[in-house]
């Protein structure tokens, strides 16, 4: 009999929130330096949804291309964003919370909540 090490399938779904800039560029490169995104890894390795929450001051700016490539990806799923004040901080952006539960509800049936920018 061969043993297995560490927990499997103890969750259905995963939220990251917030999530920031850094946290979801690392995603999107495949850097796993923290507990955090190892869990994420972990989730995903047993092809189950992650929601990620965003909420960065570089949105609109450098970390736009990470949360591209996030959407982009199998079972990532985001929760509703927008800017966060046009004016002060124009690349900011963040998750409305408002939105969580639905975005839970639809990523368990694999569905991306619409529309994502507010």
């Amino acid at each position: 009999m061969q043993s297995q090490f560490g927990p499997k399938h103890l969750t259905d779904i995963m939220i990251v929130a917030p999530a920031s800039g850094n946290t979801m560029s690392k995603l999107a490169c495949d850097i796993i330096d923290t507990p955090a995104l190892m869990a994420v890894k972990s989730h995903l390795r047993n092809n189950l949804p992650v929601v990620i929450a965003p909420s960065t001051n570089n949105g609109l700016g450098a970390n736009l291309v990470s949360i591209g490539k996030l959407i982009n990806r199998k079972n990532y799923y985001f929760v509703p964003f927008k800017q966060d004040n046009p004016i002060t901080k124009p690349r900011s952006i963040v998750f409305d919370p408002d939105y969580i539960i639905k975005t839970v509800e639809l990523a368990l049936d694999g569905e991306q909540i619409e529309p994502i920018l507010l």
